[in-house]
Order: C-alpha cells, then structure tokens, then sequence
C-alpha cells in the first residue's frame, strides 16, 4: 500500500485537485484556497493524499479545531475537521478511502465529517456515527463524528 502525504500547497497539486470529478462549490473553494496560498510558502498544508506513481488517486482535507468548547464532543476541546475525502473512479475499491481515514484516527482525536449522503455507508464503515441534526450547528450539513478508543 502506497503512504499518505502532506500534499504541498502548489500548482502541481492545484491540477491534480481538478482531476476529481465532484466539482461544484466545495472544490472550487479547495482549489482557491490552495492557489490562493501559494504565495506563502510558512502555510501549514491541510491536505493530504494518496499517489499511485505520479496520480494523486485519493485526498482529503484535515485540520485540527481547537475550542474552548465545542458543539460536537462533550469530552474534547481538541478535535479533527476531516473534509472532502474522495478517490478517483479508477483507483476506488482498493482500500485508499479507508487508509486516509485510517491516518486521520492515527492522530487520537476525536473526528468531526460530514460527508456526502452517497458516501454515509462508507463512513459508518469506518466507524463514524451519525449525529442529530441542529439547525445552529450543523449549517445544513450532515454531521458524523468518531470518538477513539480509550
């Protein structure tokens, strides 16, 4: 299996955010930002992928929120934002969705997603568990989180 990578903030990186067929107002504002950053070399990546030889065959988007406290965990002030997880058609199936995920837990926090409703299977898959939704919250989203293991 292939590793995941920090995925550097370039144009190299912008074309290969194109190869990805959702595109509507999300990937358009990924591929802003990261071009719009390109200017600031000190910015710390939130992108991460997966290439197989030189395709970018899977990414995602991770960051860390940190809050005093938070609408999403009671325990936890710390958590993971995981956004825009997606595999290219031709490299689905081969376990790259699930190695990012895996990658995202490997930090020991709690994660916050909200994923697709086509992709909601996958991510309770993996875990993840769907919350109530909260008009104030959620911003007509369709949260799901995951808590680790104690």
């Amino acid at each position: 299996m292939t590793e995941v990578k920090k995925l550097e903030i370039n144009y190299k990186t912008a074309e290969d955010f194109k190869k990805f067929r959702e595109v509507g107002n999300q990937e358009l504002l990924m591929v802003n930002e990261l071009e719009g950053n390109m200017m600031d070399s000190d910015i710390n990546s939130p992108f991460y992928g997966i290439y197989v030889g030189d395709n970018l065959a899977a990414r995602m988007c991770l960051f860390k929120k940190d809050e005093v406290s938070n609408p999403y965990f009671d325990d936890a002030t710390d958590y993971l934002v995981l956004w825009k997880l997606e595999v290219l058609e031709n490299y689905q199936k081969k376990g790259y969705g699930k190695q990012l995920i895996d990658y995202a837990k490997s930090y020991g926090l709690p994660i916050k997603t909200a994923p697709r409703l086509q992709a909601a299977p996958f991510f309770e898959k993996q875990g993840f568990v769907p919350l109530e939704y909260n008009l104030e919250r959620d911003l007509n989203e369709n949260v799901y989180v995951w808590y680790p293991q104690n």
